[in-house]
């Protein structure tokens, strides 16, 4: 589909109301909107700043609306058609009918924008890390609906739509949807579809002993369930610039993996050199920063919540002959700041931490946690955020103590409106 057209597939969504206005897109603002005003602000959903657009309201709240394009009336030379027929049916992607140089240009000033508003300091962006905008994502998380339909669920909706294709994901995992579109599903909610040397699928939902074949027909290493039982390899090996890096189903991984060997590469750059230095590496997953600087460092100390991780990231010292570094199974908070806080004089002992990394969820750093991590004393911070506006919130809370000495934003998901960014600080 293409928003070109008179009538968007949202009105498939929002019915025919006839509250529409016309309006000129301006700025970007973060979750794939673009403000507009008639009066007041309204969130357009489907323009490119610069455009003239006739949008329909679907929701007006006190003190700004929320629309989305029905009509292009001056479009940007940066429109383009979205290449994937159920792009505005299916809730995955929101900027495929962007040229991906302006979708990288828009996520920079939003990322700007979150520091200089929210941080409160004047953000100088270096070079974005970008890598391909089609065929990236290693992993997808596909719904099943209840007569066996796999696909992706509809914008704002549990019903699902059927694809056989989706022009974000890996070959390998558009050749085993196509072939298990052909199985009985029935009793499966969704399926997680992980690609490296093999195929993996973890299943939500109970599959019959015949659909347990047929699954494996269709190419895969190995099923895994939520309970943490598998058939067959349940996990993958990838390639991390040189070493061997391994997950499983029930651990997080960048799916945008060539990406995320640039950014690794970038990070080991950046923190060099590191000879004689102890690296605390905080939500470290299965290892993704810690293995490749255990090349560089003294030592290295993996902190991660989730036990698959550790799991996966102890099979990764073991696949790598590594002995610098230690997975520790503790949630963040619990280190640092909980009522059992951990003072083992093996993690703090004199030698402390000369470069921390912080990788955490989208609601960034608590305060507390925070404070703790600063009063560590180390002499520079890797913050990787996935969100710019707790980042922004999370780096004016250290302003005192640390200074911004370079960001990046970094694209993980192309198409879409999410942003990440690099941050590396260092103690004032």
């Amino acid at each position: 589909m293409t928003f070109m057209t008179d009538t968007s597939d949202f009105d498939k969504q929002s019915g025919n109301d006839a509250s529409t206005l016309i309006v000129r897109a301006e700025t970007p603002v973060y979750g794939g909107y673009v403000i507009g005003r008639d009066g007041k602000i309204i969130f357009i959903r489907g323009a490119i700043p610069g455009e003239l657009v006739d949008i329909h309201i679907e929701a007006k709240k006190k003190d700004y609306s929320i629309g989305f394009v029905k009509r292009i009336i001056e479009a940007s030379p940066s429109r383009r058609n979205a290449p994937c027929r159920v792009f505005g049916i299916c809730g995955g992607c929101q900027l495929q009918f962007m040229e991906y140089g302006k979708q990288v240009s828009v996520k920079e000033e939003i990322l700007v924008d979150a520091m200089n508003r929210i941080g409160g300091f004047n953000a100088a962006l270096m070079p974005s890390l970008t890598g391909e905008e089609f065929g990236y994502r290693r992993r997808g998380q596909f719904k099943v609906s209840q007569d066996g339909v796999i696909g992706f669920y509809r914008e704002g909706s549990r019903d699902v739509v059927p694809v056989e294709e989706c022009p974000v994901m890996a070959r390998e995992i558009n050749e085993v949807v196509r072939k298990l579109q052909k199985v009985d599903l029935k009793g499966v909610k969704e399926l997680h579809i992980t690609s490296g040397d093999t195929v993996v699928v973890l299943v939500k939902g109970n599959l019959s002993d015949d659909a347990v074949q047929a699954v494996f027909s269709a190419g895969v290493s190995g099923i895994a369930f939520e309970n943490g039982d598998s058939i067959g390899k349940d996990y993958i090996t990838l390639d991390l610039n040189g070493l061997k890096y391994s997950v499983t189903p029930w651990s997080f991984f960048q799916s945008h993996w060539s990406l995320n060997r640039k950014v690794v590469d970038a990070v080991k750059e950046r923190l060099s050199p590191l000879e004689g230095r102890k690296i605390l590496d905080l939500y470290a997953g299965a290892g993704n920063f810690s293995l490749p600087l255990t090349l560089l460092a003294k030592e290295v100390v993996a902190v991660e919540e989730n036990g698959a991780a550790v799991e996966d990231g102890r099979r990764n010292l073991t696949l790598n002959g590594v002995k610098n570094c230690t997975f520790v199974q503790l949630p963040v908070e619990t280190l640092l700041v909980g009522k059992k806080r951990n003072r083992d004089p093996k993690l703090f002992g004199e030698n402390r931490y000369g470069t921390i990394i912080v990788d955490p969820p989208r609601a960034g750093l608590t305060s507390e946690c925070l404070k703790q991590v600063m009063e560590l004393g180390s002499e520079e911070i890797l913050y990787i955020s996935c969100n710019p506006a707790t980042l922004a919130r999370d780096i004016r809370k250290m302003s005192d103590r640390y200074e911004v000495e370079s960001l990046h934003m970094v694209d993980f998901f192309p198409n879409t409106y999410h942003i990440e960014a690099l941050t590396f600080l260092k103690k004032k």
